[in-house]
């Protein structure tokens, strides 16, 4: 073989669709499909193949939370959104101990083992999906490559805000009223109006979110049971400021005297947060040794919907 023909055998496999760069693939299509792990159906979309990495939805989200980075990173990654326990088209447990966090760690590791069988990933999470991320990450830091949280407070300063940060016990006396039996008649009332308005209401004025993007989501929390199962994180990790004559329950790691994360960890928090505020950053070092942190000025709880190609970006140059 002549030295011109190496080079042309060379650019020609430079040039097939399999090594281009990520950004230059047409996006994967969306697969939808359930898998049965810790007893349970979990529904799932997903999107692309490769090492598998796992995306984890707050409330009151599913896995539509999700979908533009199913589309980014399904083009190299086997890219999985389920809808956790509780939502959307996934079984939906009636008693309150299936929503306690060792139990939704359980569901993750289940979830890892399908996918990944003996090989590590990439976890993904934001909200109560980031939470549950932090405590896997802290019982399971052998299955994970690396870590990704989107605001969501780790277990140990949050419980430590919740007990003696004023600002923090303000901004989460929403938990009780969640907490509460109450809740699901006030979020469901005149047509979700709570839910729509604080999840979907800025973004609906500025076109972050559709009318087609509203439809998806109402139709998500009309599921039978799916509100509920959403409260129900709430109500079985009893999360939340202290209530009169009570202390602050914020620790939610499933042992709460172990709160080390031993795992590459990047936090990207939208400092315009209204109910997980900015020091929730503050001293997390300690806790997590090995740790990138992305302040997004401008963005607030919804980051991941509002600056989606920003966060996009800091997750690809982490998993560089």
């Amino acid at each position: 073989m002549t030295t011109r023909d190496l080079c042309s055998g060379l650019l020609a496999l430079l040039a097939t669709p399999w090594l281009a760069p990520a950004k230059d693939r047409p996006n994967p299509k969306l697969n939808d499909s359930s898998v049965t792990v810790n007893g349970v159906r979990l529904h799932y979309v997903s999107a692309g193949k490769g090492p598998l990495i796992l995306f984890l939805h707050g409330f009151p989200e599913f896995w539509y939370e999700w979908k533009n980075q199913l589309a980014e990173f399904g083009k190299d990654h086997l890219a999985v959104a389920p809808d956790l326990r509780g939502y959307n088209l996934s079984d939906k447990p009636p008693a309150l101990e299936q929503y306690r966090m060792n139990v939704l760690v359980e569901d993750i590791r289940a979830l890892g083992e399908h996918f990944s069988p003996k090989k590590k990933f990439v976890l993904v999470g934001h909200d109560w999906g980031g939470a549950v991320a932090w405590a896997f990450a802290i019982a399971h830091p052998e299955m994970l490559e690396k870590l990704v949280i989107v605001n969501a407070p780790h277990p140990g300063l949050f419980g430590r805000l919740l007990s003696s940060d004023a600002a923090q016990q303000k901004a989460s006396q929403y938990m009780l009223m969640f907490r509460s039996p109450q809740a699901e008649a006030g979020l469901s009332a005149n047509g979700y109006a709570m839910l729509v308005n604080i999840v979907l209401g800025e973004g609906l004025k500025t076109g972050v979110f559709t009318e087609d993007d509203k439809a998806a989501y109402l139709k998500a929390w009309s599921q039978p049971g799916a509100l509920t199962g959403g409260l129900n994180y709430y109500r079985a990790n009893e999360v939340g400021p202290p209530a009169a004559g009570q202390a602050a329950r914020g620790n939610f790691a499933v042992d709460p005297k172990s709160l080390m994360v031993n795992v590459p960890t990047l936090v990207i928090w939208g400092e315009k947060d209204t109910a997980l505020l900015p020091q929730n950053l503050d001293g997390l070092q300690q806790f997590v040794p090995r740790l990138t942190v992305k302040r997004i000025p401008d963005g607030s709880h919804w980051v991941i919907h509002e600056k989606r190609d920003e966060v996009n970006r800091e997750i690809r140059a982490f998993l560089r």
